[in-house]
């Protein structure tokens, strides 16, 4: 970064330090891994609606994180640096030479003030909520490369000796891999311990499952006493010879419903039951097969859901409880 005077005029002229880019980069890649790392933990409790049951997908997913992870991460860190760590360098510079106040304060301001702009363009845009995680993640996420960059910037006027890229990197890798595992590890002594509770589906009677579900694209199922139900634009099982070509048809009308709390209903196994978890079947006269809606979500806020064809890579279909107008 640069200054050239001329006379009583003063123009403004960035000019990034390879090192600090560096710098910020990797220290904003670290970032991602842990808040990545915090991310994966914080889902031991989340109904994962028996997605990746199946191990194949799961490995080959590993796999590709272990490869294109770190190239990832270097990517998100380099997009951070030039969007809000070295744009903030050059403001503080700026308010440096012209008000109160040293550099080494000005940048981790103006970074914090620049990752809040993005944090409200991310909730006006992207819907997030203005008190949630991911928001104040955003605002606060030039604070730690900002002051890095300060640090590396003193150390280097005392030594005479910037540290190299390659240096950087290295230690940014270290010190990613070391978060994430001690990370890891606190989770896993937290399942051991019962400090994290692993997910449980909500233990539901036929009397709490009757009223109104919906979901996406119209869907409405309207369960009542006494085994009734209609159904509105609601996914079900598709016949038996439409199998191979379709993942699931939407029914209409009215049918019935009942409860099986013994385990997971299997109407291709003569109206049989696998010991997985409770749910309802939905039966609707010609229109698709015995739909089998698992319980998930929690007590407060029930779901029921499908997740039609591969248990991989399926679709997944969810409906949420109408309570007082409200799911």
């Amino acid at each position: 970064m640069g200054w050239a005077d001329s006379g009583r005029a003063v123009r403004f002229r960035v000019r990034w330090d390879g090192v600090e880019v560096n710098l910020a980069a990797a220290v904003c890649a670290v970032q991602a891994a842990a808040v990545a790392a915090v991310w994966w933990v914080g889902t031991f409790d989340d109904d994962d609606h028996g997605a990746g049951s199946g191990g194949g997908l799961a490995a080959v997913g590993f796999l590709c994180l272990l490869v294109f992870g770190p190239a990832l991460l270097a990517a998100v860190g380099a997009l951070h640096a030039v969007a809000v760590t070295m744009p903030a360098a050059s403001a503080a510079r700026f308010a440096a030479r012209r008000l109160p106040g040293p550099e080494g304060v000005w940048h981790p301001a103006l970074a914090l003030a620049l990752g809040s702009l993005w944090a409200v363009l991310a909730v006006t845009l992207g819907g997030l909520s203005p008190t949630g995680v991911p928001a104040c993640l955003i605002a606060f996420s030039g604070l730690l490369p900002a002051l890095a960059v300060a640090r590396v910037r003193r150390r280097e006027r005392r030594t005479g000796r910037p540290p190299s890229g390659l240096r950087v990197w290295t230690r940014a890798a270290l010190a990613a891999l070391g978060a994430c595992a001690l990370i890891a590890g606190a989770g896993g002594v937290g399942l051991s311990t019962g400090l994290i509770h692993e997910y449980e589906p909500p233990h539901l009677g036929a009397d709490r499952l009757t009223g109104v579900w919906r979901g996406d694209h119209g869907a409405v199922l309207r369960l009542s006493p006494g085994g009734r139900a209609r159904l509105t634009s609601v996914p079900a099982q598709p016949e038996f010879e439409d199998i191979a070509t379709r993942e699931f048809t939407r029914c209409g009308g009215t049918g019935t419903w009942f409860l099986d709390t013994g385990g997971r209903y299997d109407p291709y196994a003569g109206g049989g039951t696998s010991a997985q978890r409770a749910g309802v079947v939905v039966r609707v006269a010609n229109c698709g097969h015995d739909t089998y809606w698992t319980i998930g979500g929690t007590t407060q806020h029930p779901e029921l859901f499908v997740l039609f064809g591969d248990p991989d890579s399926g679709d997944l279909r969810i409906l949420r409880q109408e309570r007082d107008g409200r799911r």
